[in-house]
């Protein structure tokens, strides 16, 4: 038995086999680090970060994420290719429509978060210091799907018939006297 934490070299089975298939790691891919550049800037850090994920992005699976993509992108793109989640499409009011990615057990408030969350994030990506009131928008507006108003939060948004690729918008809210 050996008390160093390295496998023998001749032993066969297939944890060799895994070790002569690996991929390389991060650390195999990230810039060697000598006496002469033992210390990063930050800016040549993130320099680094933004190659690899430029690199990652690469995967057809990531393909049309924002190379600032957040953990909670990956995740919600790797769980619509398992059919773990759905995209519904959100018509505003110019008639762009905009994918939106959510759980496929999703309520109507989860919709409107990842509403919110999408709008916010494309808004900080363009670099637009306005913010939103989502207070107001859910206060004026309904989101609809074929004619339905979703009403109940809590509902579950299949329960109102909409599946992968549904398209729900924007309505104005009126005054009930």
């Amino acid at each position: 038995m050996s008390l160093n934490n390295e496998a023998p070299e001749s032993e066969p089975g297939p944890s060799s086999e895994i070790r002569d298939t690996k991929r390389p790691s991060v650390s195999d891919t990230v810039l060697p680090m000598d006496d002469s550049t033992s210390e990063l800037t930050h800016k040549e850090a993130m320099e680094i970060v933004r190659d690899g994920m430029k690199t990652i992005l690469q995967d057809p699976l990531l393909a049309g994420l924002h190379i600032d993509v957040t953990p909670e992108e990956i995740t919600s793109q790797i769980a619509l290719e398992h059919g773990q989640a759905m995209t519904v499409n959100v018509r505003k009011h110019t008639g762009e429509i905009v994918p939106v990615v959510v759980l496929q057990g999703a309520t109507v408030l989860d919709l409107k978060n990842a509403i919110m969350r999408h709008f916010n994030m494309k808004l900080t990506r363009e670099g637009v210091r306005k913010r939103i009131s989502w207070k107001y928008i859910w206060r004026t507006y309904w989101l609809v799907f074929d004619g339905d108003k979703l009403t109940e939060n809590n509902k579950k948004i299949k329960e109102y018939g909409i599946r992968n690729q549904s398209e729900v918008k924007f309505a104005k809210r009126y005054r009930q006297n």
